[in-house]
């Protein structure tokens, strides 16, 4: 029977992507979505904001808890939104709403000048009482950079949150697709998530 290990997420779209990604390397896990209540996400980086919330998912579940921390960030702003990507357009968390309010921010930006990145950040978090060893509670945090450009205007169903606007890098000129035109296999062998996960695979070794 597979080891249970909880996505510290209510995002239904999260826990469907990682459920791919984990299950490519490591049948033996089975990645469950958190019921608990959502921390306050009060740190200012990627993996405050993750450990937080891995903390909390291990705390009330007693399994091992992971959590990402992901946003895209736009050179010309600086690296916004960055941790405020899921809000950039306030509290109500509308991905449609979002997007459109960055591709406004950009909208006289030539594309020179568009260059992005998704980042993931992910931390692993196993309490004690899950270490099958007596070792005190450990913790984990691994990054993944996933680099490339916004495009002026969104395109394709696929993906969730910013794909449809994010072109990546390394792709044939004249063919560029944005995420939201990737299927989601392709998106999850070469998204910041998978990249992060191969940084932590070594260190689920363990479970």
């Amino acid at each position: 029977m597979p080891r249970q290990i909880v996505l510290a997420t209510h995002n239904p779209h999260k826990i469907e992507e990682f459920q791919a990604i984990v299950a490519a390397t490591r049948p033996d896990l089975e990645v469950v979505g958190y019921d608990g209540p959502e921390p306050v996400e009060d740190g200012v980086t990627f993996a405050e904001n993750a450990l937080i919330k891995a903390r909390a998912a291990a705390a009330h579940t007693g399994l091992p808890a992971l959590a990402d921390d992901s946003g895209i960030c736009v050179d010309v702003l600086g690296g916004a939104p960055g941790v405020f990507s899921a809000y950039w357009a306030g509290h109500a968390k509308d991905a449609a709403a979002n997007l459109n309010l960055l591709l406004d921010q950009l909208s006289d930006i030539g594309d020179p000048h568009r260059a992005a990145r998704f980042v993931s950040t992910i931390a692993l978090v196993v309490p004690e009482a899950a270490s099958g060893a007596g070792a005190a509670e450990a913790e984990h945090v691994v990054e993944g950079v996933w680099p490339g450009r916004l495009a002026t205007a969104a395109s394709g169903g696929g993906g969730f949150g910013y794909d449809p606007v994010f072109i990546p890098d390394g792709q044939q000129p004249g063919a560029e697709r944005t995420v939201g035109e990737w299927t989601a296999e392709e998106k999850n062998a070469a998204s910041h998530r998978s990249r992060a996960f191969a940084e932590l695979a070594p260190l689920l070794a363990g479970l």
